[in-house]
């Protein structure tokens, strides 16, 4: 271990301070960014998209169960893997503690994986996270989503990931992918982030801020006017979004 400078109460709160300062910026900065994240474009999604999961197939505009967003966590887990990755687990352990909070707040989360839903549902059980897990095998989902690489990919030695050709790294890369949903139900891709940008994912705070409609709190940031203790919320919305 380095050894440190050693000083006394005074100083050590001035360089504190002085820290607190870049701190304060940087904070700005963030909100500033998820503003912006906000007001980015839609894209309407056209394609009928349709997975296989404990609810049997459902669509896309069903995994939505109730709310008007929708949290894809691009779970790596190709169809001749024997588990999910150790990365998206270890994302996924973060995310859980979130699930609950972000459900009776308007956004349903969903993780998806190419993997038949045999083998899905046997590592999700290991691993008893509560959000809903299903397959997008046999559609496009993932390779429209650029988080899954074809064999033509890997033989040319590139695929195109996080908005850039890239040298091919594996069939299978982790992501986030945020949508809505119209009260006609006509559902808009709004957000997605991938590589460095997953890894920072994990908080309540940190998923709100890749939706939409954002922390959707009182000014002030008041998180007292929806956070509940995860046992005391009334269900309002649909059916749990933990496996079944």
């Amino acid at each position: 271990m380095d050894a440190h400078k050693i000083v006394s109460q005074q100083e050590w709160t001035e360089a504190r301070k002085a820290l607190l300062v870049k701190e304060k910026a940087l904070l700005k900065a963030h909100d500033a960014l998820a503003a912006e994240r906000r007001a980015l474009p839609w894209v309407r999604i056209e394609k009928n998209y349709v997975f296989d999961g404990a609810d049997g197939k459902q669509t896309l505009a069903e995994l939505f169960d109730g709310r008007s967003q929708l949290l894809v966590k691009h779970f790596m887990f190709g169809p001749d893997w024997e588990q999910g990755c150790l990365g998206c687990s270890f994302g996924a352990d973060s995310i859980a503690g979130a699930v609950t909070h972000l459900v009776h707040h308007d956004v349903m989360v969903v993780a998806v994986s190419r993997a038949p839903y045999p083998k899905i549902r046997a590592y999700h059980e290991r691993m008893g996270w509560p959000f809903k897990w299903v397959s997008s095998f046999g559609s496009d989902f993932n390779y429209d989503f650029h988080v899954s690489f074809t064999k033509e990919e890997e033989a040319r030695g590139k695929g195109y990931y996080n908005y850039e050709m890239r040298d091919y790294m594996s069939d299978e890369l982790p992501g986030h992918s945020v949508f809505t949903k119209d009260e006609a139900g006509q559902v808009f891709h709004t957000y997605s982030t991938f590589a460095r940008g997953a890894d920072q994912l994990g908080s309540a705070y940190s998923l709100l801020d890749l939706t939409p409609k954002g922390r959707q709190e009182p000014s002030g940031g008041n998180l007292g006017g929806w956070v509940r203790r995860h046992d005391e919320y009334e269900e309002k919305t649909g059916p749990s979004c933990c496996h079944s």
